[in-house]
């Protein structure tokens, strides 16, 4: 393919028949399913139970708890209906639960109806979001800032 033909290929859009929109189901439809399946794992077996899942690699190595500890059993909380005990293990995942769920119906909707991606965050958000997490994170292990935050 010549140099032109080649640049003229990528902006063109690709073809959205029925096999290209099932193909492109395919991604969130299989994330839901993995997904489904990691809650029904963990809704089943208490990771509060030694033994069940990995322990923590960064708490192992350091002492320290790291942003997502707590996540597992936040979410076996969260899964039992106990908001409040899903708080009380990790407030931050808590919160990014409605994000990634509305992140994640978007995907379907563009996957579904063939639309490209139409709206980005805006540039600071990514930084933003980093800010968080670090700000969690050394606040959760500072008891003096807040002892509410250690899992």
């Amino acid at each position: 393919m010549t140099t032109h033909a080649a640049s003229v290929a990528r902006r063109r859009p690709a073809p959205r028949g029925a096999g290209a929109r099932t193909r492109a189901l395919a991604g969130p439809v299989g994330m839901a399913a993995v997904a489904l399946a990691a809650a029904l794992l963990v809704r089943q077996v208490d990771p509060h139970e030694p033994g069940h899942y990995p322990p923590c690699p960064f708490r192992a190595l350091t002492g320290l708890f790291c942003p997502g500890c707590g996540t597992l059993r936040a979410a076996h909380a969260a899964l039992h209906g106990d908001l409040a005990g899903a708080v009380d293990m990790n407030v931050l995942a808590v919160l990014a639960v409605p994000v990634v769920l509305a992140s994640w119906v978007a995907w379907l909707r563009r996957a579904a109806t063939g639309r490209p991606r139409t709206w980005l965050a805006p540039p600071w958000f990514p930084a933003a979001v980093g800010v968080v997490v670090v700000a969690f994170w050394v606040a959760r292990n500072v008891p003096a800032l807040a002892p509410f935050l250690a899992p």
